[in-house]
């Protein structure tokens, strides 16, 4: 049974921040075809919206290590 939950609270924890990047993704995409020079810009905030995601996304990976005992 504690198998089942790691693997419930891994999937929770990396399915937020997966979706966060396909949408900024997304999002990015949209806005260069819209204002192509504006690419500066949406480069950079789309870095920082990657960095912040895969951060969240490392740190539930870590908390559920640290939960579970790895």
């Amino acid at each position: 049974m504690k198998i089942f939950s790691i693997i419930l609270v891994m999937l929770i924890s990396t399915l937020g921040p997966s979706g966060v990047i396909a949408l900024v993704g997304y999002g990015s995409v949209k806005a260069l075809g819209r204002n192509p020079s504006a690419a500066p810009k949406i480069l950079v905030s789309m870095i920082l919206a990657f960095i912040f995601a895969e951060t969240i996304a490392i740190m539930g990976l870590l908390i559920v290590y640290n939960l579970f005992g790895g």
